[in-house]
């Protein structure tokens, strides 16, 4: 009956206690804000539940805020939920439709580089240690192959890019989704000199303390989103094509990894917060 209700496109009152969603800083906040609000409050007009867009002001501060349980939903990277799935214990419920995860290396568009080995010694962008395709799996590339680089850490996933294309580093990492993102001016400087194989992409998941049949209204709403105009409008903005729902073990190929980074995080939390219901 709710599908039905969606497909429709009526909207239910919304009430009760919000939710927090937050999403990976990828991008700047503000950028963020733009393209995900419009879509987290046509959702709460769907659900009659209130989905409140939140952020982090660099990955790091993300994944603090993941490991005390401060977001309701979150949208992020698979690595991230691997490890926040065994503590606080977000649950994988959805993700991006059709969505394999690589991650890229780039380039000036005019740069000579045509080999990673032309890039050993060199200082690259990356935008955090625990970015998944953008750091974990590019660095490990240049780590595999012996090409000795040094990282330096700028934020954010358009800060890579935008300093790759100002000529500040010579190359950096990425992935395709947010390099699509990029006003074209600056995607047309950059070119991609190499591409990861594909792993699980981005999980939405849940704190355990959402209820199951809440996390369920929200799911039915996104897996909908497509078949309206408006919704296709909205998933555009953030470059999906769909919704799907998801299972944790369909994460299993990043545990195979066997990733320590955040460890300590899992390990020894900062105080869980217990509730994030209010704006």
């Amino acid at each position: 009956m709710l599908a039905l209700l969606l497909a429709s496109s009526s909207h239910a009152e919304i009430t009760g206690q919000a939710l927090t969603f937050g999403i990976v800083p990828q991008q700047s906040a503000a950028k963020l804000a733009r393209v995900w609000t419009p879509l987290l409050e046509h959702l709460s007009t769907l659900t009659g539940q209130r989905l409140l867009f939140r952020t982090a002001p660099n990955i790091p501060e993300f994944e603090r805020r993941l490991a005390n349980g401060e977001y309701d939903l979150a949208y992020m990277n698979p690595y991230h939920y691997t490890t926040f799935h065994r503590s606080p214990g977000y649950q994988a419920f959805a993700r991006e439709k059709g969505k394999r995860l690589k991650g890229i290396i780039v380039v000036r568009a005019d740069s000579p580089y045509k080999d990673l080995d032309e890039l050993a010694d060199q200082t690259l962008a990356f935008p955090s240690p625990a970015a998944f395709a953008a750091s974990i799996i590019t660095r490990a590339q240049f780590s595999g192959l012996g090409i000795a680089i040094t990282p330096k850490y700028v934020s954010s996933h358009d800060s890579v890019y935008r300093s790759v294309a100002v000529g500040l580093y010579p190359a950096g990492g990425g992935v395709m989704r947010t390099l699509n993102g990029l006003e074209p001016e600056v995607r047309e400087k950059l070119r991609i000199l190499w591409t990861s194989e594909p792993y699980t992409s981005h999980a939405i998941a849940a704190h355990p303390r959402v209820p199951s049949d809440t996390v369920n209204t929200v799911l039915t709403a996104m897996q909908q989103l497509e078949n309206t105009e408006q919704g296709r409008q909205l998933l555009s903005q953030i470059n999906f094509k769909g919704i799907v729902a998801a299972s944790d073990a369909e994460w299993d190929d990043i545990r195979k990894l066997n990733i320590d980074l955040l460890d300590g995080l899992v390990a020894s939390p900062a105080t869980t917060t217990e509730g994030s219901h209010t704006p």
